[in-house]
């Protein structure tokens, strides 16, 4: 980097993202979800975070150990929103907070949604995306059987891309309004299956 580059580094206003290695991250995570992930490259993270861009090297060594770190920060952003009160099996609690987490962080759904669309186009991509699959997956799974439902891979599956779709739609279409509301469809249609039989005794 030129004199004149690191000097432009410099004065450039930071855009908010704090400090250090999850700052990066926060910036690849953005990269991504407005520009697609063919921008993706330590040069952009860095003009994003308002750094020099071997300090994203430094942290990260190869692009690809950046998207990988950048999608288990997203993933950590996001599954959490599953249940606003994780393993407590209460219904009302799952999904409360997804729109939320939708509204106030776009760039993390974005970003998935982004890496998911380019690895039809990118194979090598897959193992990234089922990553993110299994990652949700797995998380609502728990909570249903904390709400006493048998979950098999069928009614995950069915589930889980209910919610997705619905989050596709908040991200795209920017309603946020519309979200809250189906997500309450779809947590009537689960009840009736965490309903126990009431004990003789």
């Amino acid at each position: 980097m030129t004199g004149t580059e690191t000097a432009a580094v410099a004065a450039r206003p930071a855009p908010g993202y704090g400090e250090g290695r999850r700052a990066l991250l926060a910036a690849a995570v953005h990269v991504v979800a407005t520009r697609g992930l063919r921008h993706l490259t330590y040069r952009s993270v860095a003009q994003e975070a308002g750094v020099a861009h071997g300090l994203v090297a430094h942290h990260f060594g190869t692009r690809n150990a950046l998207l990988e770190a950048a999608l288990e920060f997203s993933l950590g952003n996001s599954v959490g929103s599953i249940s606003s009160e994780p393993g407590s099996g209460d219904l009302d609690a799952l999904f409360a907070g997804v729109a939320e987490m939708v509204r106030a962080h776009p760039d993390d759904q974005a970003f998935q949604y982004e890496l998911i669309l380019e690895a039809r186009r990118r194979p090598e991509l897959r193992p990234q995306v089922e990553q993110v699959y299994a990652t949700y997956r797995e998380a609502l799974r728990t909570e249903l059987a904390a709400a006493g439902i048998a979950a098999d891979d069928a009614l995950v599956h069915l589930v889980f891309a209910a919610v997705d779709g619905l989050v596709f739609q908040q991200v795209c279409l920017e309603e946020p309004a519309r979200t809250p509301a189906a997500l309450e469809c779809l947590r009537a249609l689960l009840r009736p299956l965490a309903e126990r039989p009431v004990s003789a005794d």
